[in-house]
Order: C-alpha cells, then sequence, then structure tokens
C-alpha cells in the first residue's frame, strides 16, 4: 500500500520523544515526509485530509517543544489531527482510519496516553484545557503544561468565548493555539506583528517588564501614572499591529500572528511563552490542504475525501448513481421556498452537508449560516417564528443534542413553529460515536407538542418537508439517514400528510412489524426471508414517532399477538417505547419485541456492517423475529 523506503525519517519516529533532539534540518524533513506520508495513505481510503496537512508543523512544533504526554495536548474536533495520530504511535495504523475496528477519525482517550480529550464536535477543547489545568493545580502539579488547539471555524462556537472567559478570571496556566486557516495578513502587518511578538515574547523582554512594574509600584501615585500610561502603550500598540484586542480583553496575552508553516519560528515562539504564566493565545495562521496542489485550490472540497488520484487530485466517482436525502432535501426546500416567501433556511456552518448549499444559491438573502453555533441557531430560529417567518433549521441530528435547552425553552414552551430538519439520523458509519445520529427520538419524543416524522424514502421526505413547512401549530421535526435515497419517482408537486396518520403497507397473519424511516425498506426485505419460512408479516410505515397513530396501534393490538417495532435509535426512549408505553396505558398484553440501536456508544465501520453486527439489518431482523415467534 505504502513504499515504506522512502521515508527516511518519519518511519524511525515511534513517538514525541523521537523528535525532541532532531535539528532544524531534520524536523523539515519530517514534515514533508508526514505530509507524503498523509497524501499516500488518504488517497486510497476515506478520511479528513485538508485540515491535517495544514497542520504538520504546528503538531511538530508542539510535540518537538512540550513534553507529551505529560503536557497536555488538546485537540478541538479532530480534523487536524492525523499527524498527531501518525507521530505517536498510530502511523502503521492510519490505513485502518474510520474503518471498522480500525483507529478513529477522531481523538481518542481509550486510543493513546496522547489523546488528552476525546472530541467530535467543535468548540470543546478551551473548556476541557482550562478543566485540565484546573486539576492540575489540584493534584499539585502546576508546571504540567496545558495546550489547547483550535481552529477558527470552531471559534465560531460560543462555548470557546464562555471557557476563554473563565479562563481569563481564573488565570491559570494555559495556552490555547488558534489555527487560523481563513484570515489573510498584509506584508507590512506581517513583518510587524512577527517583530513585535519575538520581543514581547521573549523571557528577557518578560523579566525586564516585571522588573519595571515591581518598580514604579514602590513609587506612590507617580508609579501608577507609569505604569497606567505603559499599559495603555503596550496596549494601543497590539491592537494596531495584531487582532488580539478581543483575546486581551478576555485575559489572554496574545501572541500574533505567526505563519504555521514557518517551524523555527513556531519552536521559537512555544520555546518562549511555555516560560509564561496565566492564560495565553498563540495565533498561527495555516492554510488549509498545504502540500498539495489539488487541495489548496479546493479547501472545501478537500475537508474529508473519498479515495482520489493523488497525481491529479481527481476523487473516484460513486459507483451508485441515487441521489442522496440530503440534496432531495435541499432541492425540495428550494422548491418549497419558491412557493412561499416566508421560509427561510438556516445551519450551523454545514451548508453542503445539509444540502442548504442550494437555498445559499438560490436565495442567498433567506439564507443563514450562524456558524458553529447550534444553540443560536434554534433560537435565532425561534426569533424569526415570532414574526411569522418560517425557519428551516437543518442540522445533523448528532448536532442538534447541543440546543436541546433552546428547543425546549424557546420554541417548543412558546408554541413557536420551526422546522427542524435533521439529517444523518441513525448509524452514520465511519465517523463513528460522535456522529452518530442514535438519540434524537428519545431526546425529542419527550418534548410536550413537538410533532416527530421520519420518511421511509425520498418522495415520502418530500411530502414530509411540504407538510411540515405548512404545519401551524409548533415545533415539528423530520430525520432522515445518511447516504443515498432509494431511487423511487418523485413527482413535481407535494402531496400534504394527515398529521399523525400510519400507512399499511401490507397485510400479513402472524405478526405485524412496525417500522420507522430507514427501517421500512430494511423491513420490505425481511418479509421476503420470512416468506420462504412460510411467516406472514404485516408492515406499517408508522410515519409519526410523536403523535404516534392511535387509532392505527389498537386495530394491530386487536389483530396480532405479536409484534416487532423497528428503529434506528437508541431503544431507550426511542419509537418502541413510545408504543410500549400506548399499549401499557391501554392495557394490551401483546408480545412486543423492539428492535433497533442498543444502549451503548456503538463504534465506526460502515452502515451495512454496523447494522449486520447489531442484528438490524434485513438478515438479522429475520432472524430476530423467528427467535421470537418461536418463544
Amino acid at each position: 500500500m505504502v513504499d515504506e523506503s522512502k521515508y527516511k525519517i518519519l518511519f524511525n519516529v515511534e513517538s514525541p520523544e523521537d523528535i525532541r533532539n532532531f535539528n532544524s534540518s531534520e524536523l523539515k524533513n519530517l514534515c514533508s515526509e508526514i505530509r507524503e506520508y498523509m497524501i499516500d495513505v488518504i488517497s486510497q481510503i476515506v478520511g479528513h485530509f485538508g485540515g491535517g496537512l495544514g497542520a504538520v508543523e504546528l503538531t511538530v512544533a508542539l510535540h518537538k517543544v512540550f513534553n507529551t504526554p505529560s503536557d497536555k495536548l488538546v485537540w478541538d474536533t479532530g480534523h487536524q489531527a492525523y499527524p498527531h495520530k501518525i507521530i505517536t504511535g498510530r502511523r502503521d495504523q492510519l490505513k485502518s482510519i474510520r474503518k471498522l475496528n480500525g483507529i478513529s477519525g477522531f481523538l481518542k482517550r481509550t486510543e493513546s496516553e496522547y489523546d488528552a480529550f476525546g472530541a467530535g464536535h467543535a468548540s470543546t477543547s478551551i473548556s476541557a484545557a482550562v478543566g485540565i489545568s484546573a486539576a492540575n493545580r489540584l493534584n499539585g502539579e502546576p508546571d504540567k503544561k496545558v495546550i489547547a488547539i483550535i481552529g477558527d471555524g470552531a471559534m465560531t462556537g460560543g462555548m470557546a468565548y464562555e471557557a476563554m472567559n473563565n479562563a481569563g478570571f481564573l488565570k491559570k496556566n494555559l495556552i490555547v493555539v488558534l489555527n487560523d486557516n481563513q484570515m489573510s495578513i498584509a506584508p507590512n502587518v506581517w513583518q510587524i506583528s512577527n517583530y513585535f511578538n519575538e520581543v514581547i515574547a521573549h523571557p528577557e523582554y518578560n523579566k525586564f517588564k516585571g522588573a519595571i512594574w515591581d518598580l514604579t509600584g514602590k513609587l506612590d501615585q507617580f508609579g501608577d501614572r507609569i505604569r497606567t500610561v505603559a499599559g495603555r502603550l503596550e496596549t494601543g500598540l497590539k491592537s494596531i499591529v495584531t487582532p488580539g484586542m478581543l483575546f486581551e480583553a478576555l485575559g489572554f496575552r496574545y501572541f500574533g500572528p505567526i505563519n504555521a508553516h514557518n517551524l523555527p519560528k513556531l519552536i521559537k515562539l512555544f520555546e518562549h511563552v511555555k516560560l509564561l504564566e496565566g492564560p495565553i493565545l498563540v495565533h498561527v495562521l495555516s492554510e488549509k490542504g498545504k502540500g498539495y496542489k489539488p487541495a489548496e485550490g479546493h479547501r472545501a472540497q478537500f475537508h474529508g475525501v473519498t479515495p482520489f488520484d493523488k497525481l491529479t487530485g481527481e476523487m473516484q466517482k460513486k459507483k451508485d448513481s441515487k441521489p442522496s436525502y440530503t440534496s432531495i432535501f435541499g432541492k425540495a426546500l428550494v422548491q418549497v421556498m419558491k412557493e412561499n416567501e416566508k421560509v427561510v433556511g438556516i445551519t450551523a456552518a454545514m451548508p453542503d452537508g445539509t444540502g442548504l448549499k442550494f437555498v445559499q444559491e438560490e436565495f442567498p438573502k433567506r439564507y443563514y449560516d450562524v456558524g458553529i453555533a447550534e444553540e443560536h441557531g434554534v433560537t435565532f430560529a425561534a426569533g424569526l417564528a415570532t414574526q411569522g417567518i418560517i425557519p428551516v433549521v437543518a442540522i445533523y441530528s448528532t448536532f442538534l443534542q447541543r440546543a436541546i435547552d433552546q428547543i425546549i425553552h424557546d420554541v417548543a414552551l412558546q408554541k413557536l413553529h420551526v422546522v427542524f430538519v435533521l439529517d444523518r439520523a441513525g448509524l452514520v458509519g465511519a465517523d463513528g460515536p460522535t456522529h452518530h445520529g442514535s438519540f434524537d427520538l428519545s431526546y425529542l419524543r419527550f418534548i410536550p407538542g413537538i410533532v416527530i416524522m421520519a420518511p421511509k424514502d425520498e418522495a415520502e421526505l418530500r411530502n414530509m418537508l411540504y407538510t411540515a413547512v405548512n404545519y401551524k401549530d409548533g415545533p415539528i421535526v423530520i430525520r432522515y439517514p445518511r447516504g443515498s435515497a432509494l431511487g423511487v419517482g418523485v413527482k413535481e408537486g407535494f402531496d400534504l400528510l394527515e398529521i399523525g396518520k400510519a400507512e399499511k403497507i401490507n397485510d400479513g397473519n402472524k405478526i405485524a412489524i412496525l417500522a420507522v424511516g430507514s427501517m421500512v425498506e430494511y423491513s420490505r426485505k425481511t418479509i421476503e426471508l420470512l416468506k420462504s419460512e412460510n411467516i406472514d408479516a404485516a408492515l406499517y410505515n408508522m410515519r409519526f414517532i410523536k403523535p404516534l397513530d392511535e387509532s392505527m396501534l389498537d386495530e394491530i393490538a386487536e389483530k396480532y399477538n405479536k409484534v416487532v417495532t423497528l428503529e434506528e435509535n437508541s431503544l431507550v426512549g426511542g419509537f418502541g417505547s413510545g408504543v410500549l408505553e400506548y399499549f401499557s396505558e391501554k392495557n394490551y398484553k401483546n408480545d412486543v419485541l423492539r428492535l433497533g440501536l442498543p444502549d451503548k456508544f456503538i463504534d465506526h465501520g460502515t452502515q451495512a456492517e454496523l447494522h449486520k453486527i447489531l442484528g438490524i439489518d434485513p438478515e438479522g431482523i429475520a432472524n430476530n423475529i423467528k427467535t421470537f415467534l418461536e418463544k
């Protein structure tokens, strides 16, 4: 897979300890080999790419200067941490990344002692680092260093500023590295800021500054005046030559911006700032995709990649020609917005991933990207809804978890008409437990007045969107899976669905299968398998998780002694729980088998692999039903 002979340095590095005696030339060559190795490996598999290429020198400098793993590196999200994995003992495992039983695409504490904090959601690193720093003091180890590495995208999340505010108040020893791959700095400002930062970061400067501060403290009012003028001079100068005024106001000493690909300067700056006390922010400017021309020219395209030709950068085309649920939703929303000028689209930094790129292109003034700020996005939508606007909030299932309070308090309590569209509901595959949409039915179903739908195919998705936009009585949710749709015919217009009304797909006399969403198609295939065993099963597409079709449930309870519920959601508090609750309230005595996701965090692998392991693929469902009937 990889020609190891061309890597003269990298394959001699088993841990960061091995690079701490490297000279400047060896470190530079190591960075080149890390990039080449990433291109070699990731071009053949699926993985995150551009962010890691942009963080190579930064990663090497951090592990060179700081005594990891005793000193803690807290990476935000993990997209940029592939080089970190490569030099912390997982180089040979990179080819297994995001595959079943392989290493995670994100940081994982159980995977390596160098992964100080697990993360798959953005904007968490500074909060975790503040906690680790505080723990170091409580444990009598105040000299241990804690470094949070956060991208400029993650800095759009409010949690990062909550953490910085707290860190500035606590004045704990903490270094935050802002890895910024968006900002451009004019050459003249760049030169001034580099020189200025070398001066203010140098130990001798800080020693001299401290001595002056101590001396003026003995000069009563005259000394205070000198201190005030000196403080204003330093603050004013920093504000002019750097964009660090905000960070200084939050209690951080700001250094930057500095070129993240200038390894000697990075090392020199980190060696200086590690000797300083209190909260420090180091602002570095990196280029996403650095060192690979196709990725430098298409940074968004090469954020996460499928296998590609490493010479040309051309991605392999997917064999499945069916459109994705995401694109079907996005195009349907544009169609709805053409008919209703009150409808707007909202995303949290995921226009491509949620399908809202189509809205962005067609209706830029009715499209809102709030950044990685799901909490704000939901309450922003609530504000819009109070004025008669119909916000369609498109967020991944796993990320909407972050805004549960806002959904309850700001939307549902006020019965506001906000449409939530949850992409990536159910198991998502290679991204693993941080990204699986395992819990949305559970964390939404208990909210009073909310409506929750799951389409069986793309035609039903379109009709559910139309129904949701025309619903007026409060929040309404659509959740759909990742990946290609089924390829069913889709007509031009829309049909309005009756809220809470299920659909009988086929009759049977032995057992009833009640399925929602992606499990409906699996159930169709299951029924064909059961027929070969002379088991005649009925299938119901329940459509609505809340409210349930109670009249349909009454009919099912009377006709079938044995009932199976199927969902791609946690069995704790999900659709099956709702059916059991209703049967209990009506004192029905039916035997109910609930099939879905178990009460545990599910690792990464392809969707098909995970479905098979969990027994919710057609063969697994059929086997579970046969065992259920035998009992």
